[in-house]
């Protein structure tokens, strides 16, 4: 599981006190994400409740990632 987590990581800079706050709340709830009574069930769910979580706080917080790794797959 963290080396899966780990390699989504990548698709997430490193960068200012909120975008690295992003990447921290990334980490915890995709370990979360694949483990038994995930509250998330992909990561681009959880990309998005990160998201949410810091714009709560920090309303003009505009996070960098690669947007093409976490397009949801048609299903």
């Amino acid at each position: 599981m963290r080396e899966k987590v780990e390699k989504e990581l990548q698709h997430i800079p490193r960068g200012t006190f909120e975008q690295n706050m992003l990447r921290g709340f990334f980490q915890s709830l995709r370990m979360n994400s694949l483990g038994k009574n995930a509250q998330y069930h992909s990561k681009e769910d959880v990309l998005n409740g990160s998201i949410a979580a810091l714009k709560k706080q920090y309303p003009n917080f505009e996070p960098e990632y690669d947007k093409d790794s976490f397009i949801e797959a048609k299903r």
